[in-house]
């Protein structure tokens, strides 16, 4: 029955004693209970063994003396009878759980004398020793003080201990580290022993509290995170699974080196050795529909220090619903959700008027809210039905009143609306499977309300027929196509930029400064009663998430219907609305077969290869019949090789410099390639000659593309140029026409650019690392991202939906940048520098520095297969419409024909 949620806050559990409670000694009604005495800092508690008597805390403040009898002393009750008895007078104590049950404790007022009996009468001298010390911290008149002499006599009894070699699961192991911490879970901590070997991660607790040693092999360890506990970046949480909401342990260190020490011993151990996920490592998987809002949502939770261990960080989840009095709930219309788009303090303008005009009156520091959306108290005013002890230990052994009890859910949702300081967000259990905090299944006295109705289970809105039925339509509410398309305006709020700055001010987002990360320092504070009560104040108010992101999150946006199975007993089928009302629903022929070629691409098997060049192939053209393919070189020629006769068919010099790019105009009769002395030539294929050529740049020419009679040539210069090309009449010799439609400057040299599939933006990278983003109808960047300082080899379109932009460069990192925001939502790293690829958005095949061809899977973040290619780099490939046919251009001066055999 004894549990740490009997202690106060920030009370510590030393040690216990086997001892007999005897009551009224040598009377008529005297009473002996046997049970355990357990020593805690602020306290003295006793645990019967008989389940129906209560157990007692005597808090030591409200001790008035705590004694071992004396053998000279006169009428000695002990010495008579007894041996091993500690004597303690206090002026109350508190009765807890009385016939097993759980219910607000009794408080018995009045002198009185509890003797308790120790079974090894020897240590009644060290016990009341440490009474008398812990009495002495417990009268001290300020808080800060008091913390400090516990805090010292709990490392002088860490430091007089170790942790214990014999709890090693094998004679084998070797020792790593020992340190001290204490174990987290929620509103209590243990102290103890951290000890890493070669195997396991163990935890002794000091006072062996709930089980000698806590131990996790780290071979089962999935996801290790660095948490940031009571303000102080102390804390490590460790998951022995992919996905559940709960860790297998929590700790918090005494120092930032023990931390990242251990951090760094079980890192190794976890696969691929990637110990924390980043949160851009979430945002593509979501928008591709690969995991579902709640998903996301916890993953997000878990990256911002949220963690069921700690209430002041509980995870947050958003209201979704805003129509609780509906017979039916109707997830197809808009007014039936919440805004997004707006904390919960602004969703009612009259309250927010208010608010706003205390705001603009209130001194320095200004917050808006007085209270914050996730904090200990609203954690536990949701579960208390099920966390009945965590609500006793955080209200002081009490339930809160009955009428501001969790008692309907419209109730709660209207006053989160009108409730002049009531800002609360939901918890995650809001949506999922377990609707036991919704029930009074304990049959707990909750209190009686105003009108003589008793808190019972809470009351659900008419559009849910039971609990089960409530979270099965809070669930298909969250992962709605409404939600979907919204959920990154909540997002931006909470986790994202709207979080802090100028752009949380104009968006009503300002909390007290207190709990936001950074927003005070703890060591810089010398006073401990400020420090303690600074940490008091958090502990109740709440704490902001981590920020995570400072720019504008994506929207999701998916195009089919996906089941997206979120715990092995549940899975969600969601349609999702199609990015613009007049696109297909369905895939064509064409695109399936796209798609079965992209599933089967590690399959490609090498057909030919041909040695064509003197030098490192740059460009590859194919035309429409694939007979002819056309490619340039940094031996400053363009070759035309037939597939059908296996030879070279025409070779042309247009200078002494190198070629870079090379492309065919639509018809096949006009092949242009660019070059490093600052030209663009138009060779004619059916003439056999150089039909025109552009000098359009004041350095080597990089890349270039073609679009419905539009050239775009990025160049060393630091320029991108769109030009409206008019083809001239060959016969009559007259030259195209050029007219230069944009100038889009840079900094540094640009080296690649590619164009979305609507010919409306362009991506370029430099070779400092920027990607811009151009909005190529007014000629504006629209964003830019600076991945690396290192040059870019290429940036490419995902052709489906062009919202996606994957680039690589000499940092050997694969980024994929949201187009719409310029957020970087995945990356991967390879070994090597890849210099060309081709992608689907989820799939990538990508030429490297060696000679492979690597196929990755970018949402698992690793290579799927390896494939032999060129015995140098492979810096060119072409890829057919049906994504079944490659060829590559490698620094052997090879080219090499691929085929998908499947």
């Amino acid at each position: 029955r004894f549990s740490l949620l009997l202690l106060n806050l920030e009370e510590y559990y030393f040690e216990q004693h086997t001892a007999n409670h005897i009551i009224n000694q040598d009377c008529k009604d005297e009473r002996k209970f046997r049970g355990s005495l357990k020593i805690c800092s602020k306290s003295i508690i006793f645990e019967p063994d008989d389940n129906i008597q209560p157990i007692l805390k005597i808090p030591l403040r409200d001790c008035i003396s705590i004694k071992a009898p004396e053998d000279n002393e006169a009428n000695n009750p002990f010495t008579r009878n007894t041996s091993g008895g500690i004597s303690v007078v206090c002026s109350q104590v508190f009765l807890i759980k009385e016939r097993n049950v759980i219910a607000p404790y009794k408080t018995v007022r009045g002198r009185a004398e509890h003797l308790f009996q120790l079974d090894v009468a020897w240590k009644v001298g060290d016990v009341v020793q440490t009474l008398h010390q812990l009495y002495r911290a417990s009268c001290l008149d300020k808080m800060g003080d008091q913390a400090a002499m516990i805090t010292a006599i709990l490392q002088s009894r860490l430091a007089r201990t170790s942790f214990d070699k014999k709890r090693f699961q094998s004679i084998s192991e070797t020792l790593h580290m020992e340190c001290k911490a204490e174990m987290v879970t929620p509103l209590v901590t243990n102290p103890g022993h951290v000890c890493v070997s070669d195997a396991n991660l163990y935890f002794q607790p000091l006072n062996g509290y709930p089980k000698p040693v806590v131990q996790i092999t780290l071979q089962n360890v999935r996801r290790i995170y660095k948490r940031r506990h009571g303000l102080m970046p102390l804390g490590l949480e460790v998951f022995c699974t992919e996905n559940d909401i709960c860790s297998d342990i929590y700790l918090k260190f005494y120092n930032c080196q023990d931390r990242d020490e251990v951090y760094r011993l079980i890192a190794k151990y976890i696969e691929n050795h990637i110990a924390e996920h980043t949160a851009e490592s979430y945002v593509l998987q979501w928008q591709r529909g690969h995991i579902s809002n709640y998903q996301y949502l916890l993953h997000l939770n878990n990256l911002a220090d949220r963690s069921c261990n700690d209430l002041s960080q509980y995870p947050v989840f958003p209201w979704i619903i805003a129509d609780y009095s509906s017979p039916v709930l109707d997830l197809t219309k808009p007014e039936t959700f919440r805004d997004l788009s707006k904390p919960i303090g602004a969703l009612n303008k009259e309250r927010l008027d208010r608010l706003v005009t205390r705001y603009q009156e209130m001194p320095e520091p200004k917050f808006m809210y007085g209270s914050h959306y996730s904090s200990p108290g609203y954690v536990l005013f949701y579960l208390v039905r099920v966390a009945p002890e965590y609500m006793l230990c955080l209200q002081n052994g009490k339930f809160d009143h009955a009428d501001r009890m969790f008692n309907s859910i419209a109730e709660t949702w209207k006053n989160c609306l009108d409730g002049a300081t009531d800002f609360k967000e939901l918890i995650p259990e809001f949506y999922e499977n377990d609707s036991s905090f919704l029930v009074n299944s304990l049959k707990l006295d909750l209190g009686k309300r105003q009108g003589g109705k008793m808190v019972e289970d809470v009351e659900l809105p008419p559009w849910a027929s039971g609990p089960d039925d409530f979270l099965q339509k809070t669930q298909e509410a969250l992962e709605s196509p409404y939600v979907s398309e919204h959920l990154h305006e909540w997002i931006d709020i909470i986790f994202g930029y709207k979080q802090k700055g100028s752009e949380a001010v104009a968006a009503h987002n300002v909390f007290h400064p207190l709990t936001y990360e950074g927003g005070v320092d703890l060591n810089s504070i010398m006073d401990p009663n400020e420090k303690v009560a600074l940490l008091t104040q958090i502990l109740e108010f709440g704490q902001t998430p981590k920020q995570l992101f400072t720019t504008p999150h994506p929207q999701r946006k998916m195009q089919k219907l996906k089941s997206l199975s979120r715990t092995s007993s549940h899975s969600i089928s969601i349609a999702e609305s199609p990015v613009s009302p007049n696109e297909e629903s369905f895939e064509d022929l064409t695109e399936e077969s796209i798609t079965l070629a992209w599933n089967n691409i590690a399959k490609l098997k090498l057909d030919k290869q041909y040695k064509i060049h003197k030098e490192a192939i740059t460009g590859i053209a194919v035309t429409c019949n694939g007979s002819s393919v056309f490619t340039t070189s940094q031996d400053s020629t363009l070759k035309m090789f037939s597939r059908d006769s296996k030879t070279i068919q025409r070779s042309v010099s247009f200078s002494n410099m190198a070629l870079s790019s090379c492309l065919i105009l639509p018809g096949d009769t006009t092949v242009i390639s660019s070059s490093w002395d600052n030209h663009i030539y138009f060779y004619s294929i059916a003439f056999g000659r150089q039909q025109d050529v552009l000098l359009g740049h004041d350095d080597a020419v990089s890349k270039i593309c073609w679009r419905d009679g539009r050239l775009f040539s990025a160049s060393w210069d630091s320029t991108v140029k769109v030009w409206h090309c008019v083809p001239g009449e060959t016969l009559s010799n007259k030259k195209h026409h050029f007219e230069l439609l944009a100038h889009l400057e840079h900094d540094v040299s640009v080296n690649t650019i590619d164009l979305n599939a609507a010919n409306t933006i362009l991506a370029s990278g430099t070779k400092e690392g920027t990607i811009s983003v151009w909005d190529v109808t007014t000629a504006t960047v629209l964003h830019q991202t600076e991945c690396l300082n290192m040059p870019f080899f290429v940036v490419s379109f995902v052709c489906t939906d062009s919202r996606h932009l994957l680039s690589t460069g000499e940092d050997c990192c694969f980024k994929v940048i949201d187009v719409q925001t310029g957020m970087v939502v995945s990356s991967v790293t390879a070994e090597e520098p890849q210099r060309c690829f081709k992608w689907d958005g989820n799939t990538i095949l990508s030429g490297s520095q060696s000679g492979e061809l690597l196929v990755w899977d970018l949402l698992g973040g690793k290579v799927t297969e390896r494939i032999k290619g060129h015995t140098g780099a492979v810096t060119s490939m072409w890829m057919n419409e049906q994504c079944n046919s490659v060829i590559t251009g490698g620094e052997d001066k090879q080219i090499m024909f691929w085929k998908l055999q499947y």
